[in-house]
């Protein structure tokens, strides 16, 4: 049995840890905390032990503290980082490397330049062996994890008859949990923004993929509007959708009205954290105009790069073989199950 650290409780963390302590393979030692606030009880009202910072020790004494970050990671073989956006190669350099503990970075940390966590961004659909043998792996993003699910279905089948995607990310502003961050009354401009770098990275650097983004103001999913260009005329569009009928974590819905709508069914369902853990094709959107495709489909925030690390977890932690590990992983996440219910609820009239 393999121990592992969630180092960091926010919207990330706290469903990772949720879902992954019970793995019968591995056992969660407990999660970090930074900030003395009420998640620390949350934490420990489900059967978590939480670890501080060394240093903030002090400002943590009226809470039931299990001990010390850096005491945790002497105990693990492998950390899941979810610690705030950007503190992850901090991590990386005065935490994880010294104590040589193999950890997985999520999605606001860089695969680029000088503070880079890692040399490969993770997706599952397009590089799980990658991650075999390597110490420091970054989880793509939410927006970054979807467009994988999409694209490679679609190289996979057309191949040389793509000759160019073109996309528009409309991102959420917040999460549904980040109530301190508002949401104000404007859409936000998003120059060079860094999904386009992160497929990439995976895809390979010669996709020939153009995103552009903007950020509006909902905590309710984002969007993607895709174009597909292919050399000669498209497919029809009962074809691409017949694609991704099969495809793991890729929901095909005809009356969904919105985001919100998705995500309210979700509740309704009982699905944990109101996630659904998978991408929505809005089937009414897609049409065929010559030699494009145009498609729309909205991506679970934060949601769906949780089965994500647990499928990383295994590549790192046990080399396991794709097909073992995503048996393994429905078992905790019931995708399928999902996936059919999402289908039903917003099925064709």
């Amino acid at each position: 049995m393999k121990r592992v650290f969630v180092n960091g409780y926010g919207s990330i963390g706290n469903r990772i840890a949720q879902f992954i302590k019970d793995d019968p393979e591995i056992k969660v030692i407990g999660v970090g905390k930074f900030s003395p606030d009420e998640k620390v009880n949350d934490a420990i009202s489900r059967g978590f032990d939480v670890y501080v910072p060394q240093k903030s020790i002090d400002s943590f004494k009226n809470y039931k503290i299990k001990g010390s970050i850096e005491e945790a990671l002497s105990n693990c073989d492998l950390v899941i980082d979810g610690a705030p956006g950007g503190t992850g190669y901090t991590n990386k350099k005065q935490l994880y490397e010294p104590k040589g503990v193999m950890a997985i970075y999520q999605g606001g940390e860089s695969v680029f330049g000088d503070e880079r966590v890692s040399d490969l961004l993770f997706n599952s659909r397009v590089n799980y062996k990658d991650a075999f043998g390597k110490k420091h792996v970054m989880q793509g993003s939410c927006n970054v994890t979807g467009m994988g699910r999409i694209l490679q279905p679609l190289r996979e089948k057309y191949g040389s008859r793509l000759l160019r995607f073109d996309a528009i990310l409309v991102r959420r502003w917040a999460d549904i949990e980040q109530t301190e961050k508002s949401v104000p009354d404007t859409i936000e401009l998003s120059p060079n923004p860094h999904h386009q770098d992160d497929v990439k990275s995976y895809m390979g650097k010669d996709t020939p993929l153009f995103i552009q983004a903007i950020k509006v103001p909902t905590r309710q999913m984002h969007v993607h509007m895709m174009s597909i260009r292919f050399k000669d005329s498209a497919p029809d569009p009962s074809e691409i959708l017949d694609l991704f009928k099969d495809e793991y974590g890729v929901a095909t819905l005809w009356t969904a009205k919105g985001t919100k709508q998705i995500r309210d069914a979700a509740e309704s369902m009982k699905f944990s954290f109101k996630d659904t853990n998978m991408i929505h094709i809005h089937a009414n959107m897609i049409e065929a105009i010559g030699d494009t495709i145009k498609m729309v489909y909205s991506d679970d925030q934060t949601g769906i790069v949780i089965p994500e690390n647990h499928l990383l977890m295994q590549a790192m932690l046990f080399q396991k073989p794709y097909e073992e590990a995503f048996v393994h992983t429905e078992t905790l996440f019931h995708m399928e199950e999902k996936k059919k219910a999402l289908e039903e609820f917003f099925a064709k009239k």
